[in-house]
């Protein structure tokens, strides 16, 4: 099929039907996710909420245990994620993930009843293993999706999921602690909201365009087409070039940055509630609303990236490398500015704090143009499990986020050891975008290609070696060459 006929098709159709189920995918999970930093503020200080519910007499180090234990479930998970998305496809990866957090989420109030934080970091623990199974699936979904020139689009729809469930963790969590329902609501509500999705998933999603019934013949062509598909595809098994991915300068870069970026969002998504209560004196219900105030913001300017990133590919003011590198760096450096500005500020200035951490949180939403949709750039093929082990070697960093701050912030109204979280968080910001400057690409790697491994490159057995050096003496040698 030529170019031209690869380009007709429908300007909106079941590929960004796609898009907005993964953005709900992605909300609903973070809803669930993040809920638990308001929620920790309800169960531990009863005066700021519904008091007709259990309170809980936790120390600082114990809630620490409570915030990171997330993170020690999802670090595990990321990698047999790749493996499972090649195995079973995107679409069932993304059910299993949602199920386990719908499940898991009514049932956290019950365990806490019966065996305090510590069974609180159990479930804990067993969200993060369900939800380390998100982020290999979305990209790997968005990689067979996505045609080269609906990747920006296609991956701002998805990932605006991120800052619209943090908005409505945020938000909604400390309103639901105050009503009747109390601080159970919040898990309840979130359990609800993740049970509705799997529905909407299971009669609309599909793996890939071949796949879905719902498709037309043109969108199905141009998705295909444009990706340089042939018939039959989505059946092959590709392998997986390990040492190529492993000795790839571009991936240890991509890997550099993402990690800096989970550092940060960690930092802020997890702690900011305590932060506002802490430094700023504000009761739970304003705390709730402002901290949600970041998430908006990073919303909308997340669709503001996307205008400007189409205005500068359309007049080509620059490269896609240059364009990713610049959303990148506006994105990371200036809130490593206002962080290290934030941390000088106290509860006499509560209107300038909460005005700096939404301008911060604004600006940082470039890095899923920056950064994040790099990886399919790179590798559409292996999206997937790129995304596996770049998202769990940087969860690390996120796992050991909330123990430093246990560490460092032993009394939340202290500004100034609020000022180092800030200022190491900055620095890492600073470090992480300036090696993805130096080092990163959005050029489509060698390895990607579906024979990168040729048969000979693949472990085979010494019968076969000795039958494919035979038949080799019979190609001429311009045919051996990669």
């Amino acid at each position: 099929m030529s170019s031209e006929t690869a380009d007709k098709g429908p300007i909106i159709g079941i590929r960004h039907l796609q898009a907005t189920l993964l953005f709900l995918c992605i909300c609903v999970n973070y809803i669930g996710r993040n809920n638990v930093s308001v929620a920790l503020v309800a169960m531990t200080n009863a005066a700021t909420t519904n008091p007709d519910f259990p309170e809980y007499d936790w120390t600082e180090v114990q809630k620490s245990y409570i915030l990171s234990s997330f993170y020690w479930g999802y670090v595990i998970t990321q990698f047999p994620a790749g493996f499972l998305v090649r195995r079973i496809g995107a679409k069932n990866v993304l059910m299993i993930c949602t199920v386990m957090t719908t499940v898991l989420s009514a049932l956290t109030p019950y365990f806490i009843s019966w065996g305090g934080w510590e069974a609180f970091c159990v479930l804990r623990v067993s969200v993060g293993l369900s939800q380390g199974l998100m982020f290999p699936g979305l990209l790997a979904h968005i990689a067979k999706w996505s045609p080269p020139k609906d990747r920006n689009r296609i991956g701002v729809i998805t990932y605006a999921g991120a800052a619209c469930g943090l908005l409505l963790a945020m938000a909604i969590s400390g309103l639901i602690a105050e009503g009747p329902m109390g601080w159970p609501g919040i898990y309840y509500i979130t359990a609800g909201l993740c049970g509705v999705w799997c529905i909407l998933w299971l009669v609309l999603a599909a793996d890939n365009a071949p796949s879905s019934r719902w498709i037309t013949r043109a969108e199905c062509e141009l998705i295909e087409r444009s990706m340089q598909r042939t018939d039959g595809f989505h059946a092959q098994k590709i392998p997986i070039p390990w040492r190529a991915i492993w000795t790839s300068v571009p991936f240890y870069a991509l890997l550099t940055v993402s990690a800096s970026q989970s550092w940060s969002g960690s930092t802020m998504n997890q702690q900011t509630p305590a932060y506002m209560r802490g430094v700023l004196d504000m009761d739970i219900k304003s705390n709730a609303l402002y901290s949600a105030l970041p998430y908006l913001a990073m919303w909308g300017m997340s669709f503001v990236y996307l205008i400007i990133a189409d205005l500068i590919m359309a007049k080509k003011w620059m490269t896609l490398n240059m364009m990713r590198k610049s959303l990148n760096t506006v994105s990371s450096w200036g809130p490593a500015a206002l962080l290290v500005w934030i941390g000088f500020l106290d509860k006499e200035q509560t209107t300038l704090a909460i005005a700096l951490m939404t301008i911060k949180s604004g600006i940082g939403a470039g890095d899923g143009l920056g950064s994040i949709i790099t990886v399919i750039d790179m590798s559409p093929n292996h999206a997937g499990m790129v995304m596996a082990i770049v998202n769990g070697l940087s969860t690390i960093l996120s796992l050991l986020t909330p123990l430093v701050v246990g560490v460092v912030v032993t009394d939340t109204s202290s500004r100034v050891q609020w000022q180092i979280i800030f200022g190491l968080t900055a620095a890492i910001l600073f470090v992480g975008n300036l090696v993805y400057i130096i080092w990163g690409s959005t050029d489509l790697q060698r390895w990607d290609a579906v024979d990168f491994l040729k048969p000979r490159d693949v472990e085979r057995s010494p019968s076969e070696l000795k039958s494919s050096s035979k038949q080799a003496k019979d190609v001429p040698s311009k045919q051996l060459e990669y």
